[in-house]
Formats: C-alpha cells, structure tokens, sequence
C-alpha cells in the first residue's frame, strides 16, 4: 500500500491493481463468483459485532458532524440491518451470472452466425456517502458482473465500510478471486475522489451514491463516464378516480416509512375533484403522522399545514415534510412533473387504466408506479438482489442498476472461410 499522505501515487496503485484483477474477473467462472458472495456473507454474518461497533464509532462522528436525522439513518446498522446485508450477498450471489450471456443472435446471407453476448464493464469507482451496506451491495454487484470495484465511501461511515469490506475480501480469499477485486480507499481524504473522477486510464464508469452536493461535484468534474442521479424528487398524483383506501396506504408508505431514501415522496399532486374529499384525508393523516405538508393556496385551508413557497416545488426534503398542490387534471399533474421532477420515480393512483397509461405514456421518469409505494424504486425490490444505485440518464443503464445493468457486450463472428465479396 502507498503512502497514505501520496494520495495521487496510493490511487494510482489502487487502480492498477483493480484493472489487473479485471482480466482476471473477466473470465471467472459463475461458480467462484458465487462462492465468493456466499463466503462473504458468511463473513458477516459471523462479524456482526465487530461491524456494528465499528458503526459505533461511526455514529459518534455523524452526530458530531451535524448529520440530519435521515442521514443518521442511513448511517446507522442493527443486527436486523447487518443481517440483511448477509441476505442481499446471498441473493445477489443465487442470481443467474450475466456475463456471457447472448442478449441476441442471427444468421447472415453471407454465411456469418453472430451473436451479442455480455461483457463486463471493467473497473466501476463507486463514491459514496453514509450508507455503509453500499460496501457490500456495490462490491457484489461488480464482482458478479465481472469488474473490479474501487470503493469510497463516506467519512461518515469510514469504520463501518472498513468492516464490512473486510469481509467481502475475506470471500475473495476463500474463492480464490483476487483480493484486488473489491478495493476500499483506505482514506477520508477527499483528494481521493478528485484523483478517481480522472483516472481514465484505470477505471471505465464511476457511480456517485449520495446527496446533490456530491452527485452534482462528480458530474461536473468526471472526465471518466458516470452512471447518476442527482435527486429523488418523487412525485405521487392523487387522480380523481384514485380508490381512498389504496390512496391513503400508499401515500403514507411512500412519505413516512424511511424518509431519507431516494424513493420517498417529495410531493403530492391531487386531482381537484377530490382535494375537499380524499385529499382533505390524506394531508390530515399526514399531518398525524407528523409530517410538515407544505400546501399551496388551495390546499391551505387545512389546519396543519404550512404556506408552500417557489422552492418547495423540486425539492428533495429527505425528511418528514412534503409538498402538496392541486392541478386542475392528469395533464396538469403531468406538466408539473416534467417541470419540477428528476426523472427518477413518479407514481399515480388511480382506479382508471386510460389515466394510468396516459401517465405512464407522457412521463418518462426511469421507473413509473401505479398504486404501489414508490419506496419499492429499490433494485432488491425489482429482484436484482441488491443495486448500486438509480441512474436517471439515458445512456447504457436507467433505473436500478443492478448486475445486469453493470455489463457492456461485445460482437461474437463465427464464420467458415467466409470472405466478403
């Protein structure tokens, strides 16, 4: 290992040493992947208290750094979160292995058979903050699709990572893999970041995990490609033929079961029809629940709810508060998403199947939800086991990127002596 105070010669030796163990993941077989994911959440299991006093320590810093309540939550590991990291390795590792498989084949006149087959991408940076459990979902995800992965994880959860990743390494041994496979920057300094937003000779794509501020430094400063997303501003449209029961579970799924992941619910958009009625409803259970509801002129009327400003409209609160407005109908809810969303996760809760597809048909969000809490956006939700994160970009992988999402594919030619004329 490199000295620590020469951050550009230690990523320097981080990233050859993950594109050395690329050609070797490259062609790993499905067996020893899956070995390795079993071992490590094996691992984990068995260290469980190792990392949740490693996570101890974490939480002393994050308070003493000013974390807001949903990030502390993020940041914090129980035995039932610990256990659970066990369990997305293990179904990550059951998953059916993508790299070789043919996404498409055909026969040419000339006599060539050709075949798109997967690939792995290479080597994936992944920075990110708080979430510690990223250590292991990222780390599968690569492994499984066969790259390298060079982690960085937040300062905030610096110890809880260094466990965690302790046992993914701990997999790699027990499967033979190269320990290269799955690195963790072994520093909180964030010159690190800098040196991997630019190491273009080392790394093939880089995923930021984590708030504004840090998606948006790393889209503007990557020479090297970025899968992304800068915000979750998740709307949820109330449309007048919504049925009141599934409106009301939904909706308080959506905003108050964890209030600091990016599928929660930023904003609520309901039909004018039944803002007296079942919007009335949903905004007092709501404001039970203790969430704030900032409500536009309309909506102001009911007792709890704070006067929304511009700046309510796109905003990621991340916490127990929500916007809420009325729209005259399913195309001025539509509008006012294409305005103010992310294109992340937008959701509509209606009984008329013509309304949900003409919302699923004008909207171009990554994921599109119909009477469903779009706290599922997840990629373990979507059944990928685990996900390095929501890219909300056009390019290559949309929506939860999981193992699949983490490959390219390359052109296999078969011919028999076949010249072209």
């Amino acid at each position: 290992m490199k000295d620590l105070d020469d951050i550009p010669a230690l990523m320097a030796s981080i990233g050859a040493r993950a594109r050395a163990a690329s050609a070797e993941l490259a062609y790993a077989s499905p067996e020893a992947k899956a070995r390795a994911l079993h071992a490590a959440a094996n691992a984990v299991e068995a260290q469980s208290d190792r990392i949740i006093a490693a996570n101890a320590d974490d939480l002393v810093f994050g308070r003493d750094k000013g974390l807001s309540e949903a990030m502390m939550d993020r940041l914090t590991l129980t035995e039932d979160r610990v256990a659970g990291i066990a369990a997305s390795l293990r179904a990550v590792a059951d998953q059916q292995d993508p790299v070789g498989g043919v996404i498409a084949s055909w026969d040419m006149p000339s006599g060539l058979q050709i075949e798109r087959v997967r690939t792995p991408l290479g080597v994936v940076g992944v920075i990110y903050e708080s979430r510690p459990n990223v250590t292991a979902d990222a780390g599968a995800l690569c492994l499984k699709a066969g790259n390298a992965v060079i982690l960085r994880g937040g300062s905030e959860s610096f110890h809880s990572s260094s466990a965690i990743h302790a046992c993914m390494v701990e997999g790699l041994e027990a499967a033979g893999l190269p320990l290269d496979s799955i690195q963790l920057v072994p520093t909180r300094d964030r010159a690190a970041v800098t040196e991997m937003l630019t190491m273009t000779d080392t790394i093939d794509v880089i995923v930021p995990r984590g708030g504004k501020g840090l998606v948006g430094l790393v889209q503007r400063e990557a020479r090297v490609p970025v899968f992304a997303h800068l915000e979750g501003i998740v709307h949820i449209y109330l449309d007048a033929a919504a049925d009141a029961d599934t409106a009301m579970k939904v909706v308080m799924n959506a905003k108050t079961r964890r209030t600091g992941i990016c599928g929660a619910a930023e904003c609520l958009l309901i039909h004018r029809d039944v803002a007296d009625t079942l919007g009335r409803d949903v905004i007092r259970a709501l404001i039970e629940a203790g969430v704030t509801v900032y409500a536009d002129e309309t909506l102001a009327a009911i007792e709890g709810t704070e006067p929304a400003g511009d700046d309510d409209w796109g905003r990621e609160y991340l916490d127990m508060k929500i916007a809420a407005r009325v729209v005259d109908d399913i195309d001025d809810a539509i509008t006012h998403v294409r305005r103010y969303g992310s294109s992340h996760t937008d959701c509509i809760i209606t009984e008329d199947t013509s309304a949900r597809d003409r919302f699923f048909q004008r909207l171009d969000s990554a994921i599109l939800m119909h009477n469903a809490s779009t706290q599922f956006a997840d990629g373990g939700e979507f059944g990928m086991g685990a996900e390095i994160g929501i890219a909300t970009g056009k390019m290559h992988a949309r929506g939860p990127v999981g193992a699949e999402q983490l490959t390219s594919f390359k052109y296999l030619v078969r011919g028999a002596g076949t010249v072209r004329p």
